[in-house]
């Protein structure tokens, strides 16, 4: 059933607000800047390289010929792990190749040049580690971040866009490490859903915010 027009323009409104509060600093919406198209790539399960291990997550460690050295771990709220032969390291605030270099390390003092891998299985991220899409999509959500993610994958998550989306005039925020400034850049949704332009479709990182708003009419 389809909302009354002053129910539709209240939810707009809540968007917008929401959006509003939540990203002060960003540019003015008629001069978002388009970002560059992403390049196809496979996608790769669970986060990528980028990803910053926190408290609660859940790791798979893999000793090559030594698999009784490794295991399923989850990180303590303290921040470390405990493996065999290993106790306490500290996990949080590594990426899961930093702590397989310290795994290595730590393990080198009992066996030659061992060969190990860390992955996340489960993860309790923060928001810097996340992707969230807001406003008029079928379910906003946070996702974890992802190695090569992007905007379509983003919206596959989230199901969509919704019924009264104005998927052309949304938006993506950025936060800049560099600059400490936010910047919002164009998205195209729906030439990219509904008529299939992978042309605007482009990659995402870390933190970024997707905006969707509604249309009034």
């Amino acid at each position: 059933m389809r909302s009354f027009p002053s129910l539709r323009a209240a939810r707009a409104a809540l968007v917008s607000g929401i959006a509003a509060t939540a990203l002060t600093g960003c540019m003015s919406a008629g001069t978002a800047p388009q970002l560059p198209s992403a390049n196809f790539v496979a996608n790769q399960e669970g986060p990528g390289e980028e990803y910053i291990i926190g408290p609660l997550d859940e790791l798979q460690i893999f000793v090559w010929r030594n698999p009784e050295l490794g295991g399923k771990v989850q990180v303590r709220p303290d921040g470390r792990i405990t493996t065999p032969l290993i106790t306490d390291m500290p996990a949080v605030g590594k990426t899961p190749t930093m702590l397989q270099q310290d795994i290595k390390l730590a393990l080198g003092q009992y066996i030659t040049d061992p060969i190990v891998s860390v992955i996340v299985t489960s993860f309790n991220s923060t928001f810097s580690q996340q992707v969230r899409i807001v406003g008029a999509t079928e379910k906003p959500a946070s996702i974890p971040y992802r190695a090569n993610m992007t905007v379509l994958d983003a919206m596959i998550a989230v199901g969509g866009l919704g019924e009264y989306a104005a998927g052309n005039k949304a938006r993506l925020v950025r936060y800049d490490k560099g600059s400490g400034k936010q910047h919002e850049y164009a998205l195209r949704l729906n030439d990219l859903i509904k008529r299939g332009d992978i042309k605007a479709n482009v990659k995402l990182q870390p933190g970024d915010v997707i905006i969707i708003p509604e249309s009034m009419f």
